[in-house]
């Protein structure tokens, strides 16, 4: 990933917030400082030789805090001043809770905290608890630290985070190995039946006019797909019966600033593409790079006309053959389990979550929490009560049941 501090405006945040605190805990030798907005030009000059995933890039962290005025903490372990982790997370509240959890909320997943990948062997369990430690001491006002959707590992590295006691997360990620080429990859996951239907496709959008995959290369072409992507997935959340997590103005204006000030990268970390047909964008995904993987961060189809040819389909077609192409060694579909990327997936990955109570409240919360986490899990594992619980939430909603195509946004 390209240098994050590059593109950092550290100043410019530091200007309005208060001096970092002073180191406030260490355990054997080790020293764990704690720290508000003022230490995220650190966080991005740390996150420039270290290893981390998307979410917990400093583009990310700064665009989130910046665009949504987020209460962060960074939380940083060092041996002998030397950076070796480091947390940015935001503190939002939950009923009568205040919770530190990664920044980005619900959007941040495959989660992997920014580690040094040299002194990672050094790091373990009560060192991170010191860490913790030391965000109660200088926020007492944080009930629970919530890690969740944790990465096992990233690029083989495996993650320090679990060295301390956690619990799988309730959904599976998905992925497909690109190993030999997209030729070997349609050899093992149905190819002729896909280019088959690519064909057709292909024939069904020649037939209502010229059509073309398109890549955001400035701020007007970023704006122009996040509104379509924006639009698609209002009508699709209601047609689902459930909150549109992209609804909020302030998580819209994230995602813009963080797509836009990628394109400054040599190599953008955040990408945008779509699938446009007679003049029309049909299709989304928003992407980000993480070393050798492409990871799909969402997608969207437009429920229209042409809804029924499956355009999010044809365009994953495109986006892993391209990945392909460019060496990527996995394409990532994120979290989530949906026929459409079973169509292609290979690789599972079961991500983890760590719950760190600093009060006796917070205790409180874990538990509940967790037992969430079960019964969440047990609906989305078992396929005949989660068809029934999506049932009943279109039920609500007043829609009637999905067509195929719908599937495939």
């Amino acid at each position: 990933m390209v240098d994050a501090i590059a593109s950092f405006d550290g100043n410019r945040v530091a200007a309005n917030e208060a001096p970092p605190r002073a180191p406030v805990s260490k355990q054997g030798g080790l020293t764990a400082a704690v720290s508000g907005s003022a230490g995220l030009a650190d966080y991005a000059q740390f996150c420039a030789s270290a290893l981390f995933a998307p979410a917990q890039s400093a583009i990310w962290v700064r665009s989130w805090s910046t665009e949504t005025s987020a209460d962060i903490v960074v939380a940083t372990l060092s041996a002998e001043g030397v950076p070796m982790l480091s947390l940015a997370l935001e503190v939002t509240s939950l009923g009568p809770f205040r919770v530190a959890h990664f920044a980005g909320g619900r959007h941040a997943n495959g989660n992997f905290a920014a580690a040094s990948p040299h002194l990672l062997p050094n790091i373990d369990g009560p060192a991170i608890r010191s860490l913790f430690t030391a965000i109660r001491k200088a926020r007492p006002d944080i009930d629970l630290v919530a890690l969740e959707r944790l990465l096992p590992d990233l690029d083989g590295i495996a993650n320090p985070l679990a060295a301390l006691a956690n619990f799988p997360s309730p959904n599976l990620a998905l992925a497909v190995g690109l190993s030999g080429g997209f030729d070997a990859l349609l050899a093992r996951a149905s190819g002729k039946r896909k280019r088959k239907k690519h064909r057709s496709q292909t024939r069904k959008f020649e037939a209502v006019g010229s059509f073309r995959r398109v890549e955001a290369r400035s701020r007007e072409e970023v704006d122009r797909l996040l509104d379509a992507f924006f639009d698609m997935k209002e009508a699709r959340f209601r047609k689902m019966g459930i909150a549109n997590v992209f609804g909020d103005a302030q998580v819209r204006a994230f995602f813009r600033a963080l797509f836009a000030d990628a394109l400054a990268e040599e190599k953008p970390s955040f990408l945008l593409h779509g699938l446009e047909v007679a003049g029309k964008l049909r299709a989304i995904t928003g992407s980000s790079r993480s070393g050798k993987r492409l990871i799909c961060e969402f997608g969207a189809i437009a429920e229209d006309d042409l809804a029924f040819t499956s355009p999010g389909d044809f365009l994953f077609f495109d986006n892993i053959q391209e990945a392909c192409e460019k060496g990527f060694d996995i394409y990532d579909f994120s979290v989530g389990d949906e026929p459409y990327k079973r169509l292609w997936c290979d690789i599972e990955t079961r991500h983890f979550e760590v719950l760190a109570p600093l009060t006796l409240k917070g205790r409180a919360l874990a538990m509940a929490l967790r037992q969430g986490a079960r019964a969440k899990a047990f609906i989305k594992n078992n396929p005949t009560v989660w068809q029934l619980t999506k049932m009943l939430r279109r039920k609500a909603a007043g829609q009637a049941a999905p067509t195929a195509a719908e599937d495939d946004s």
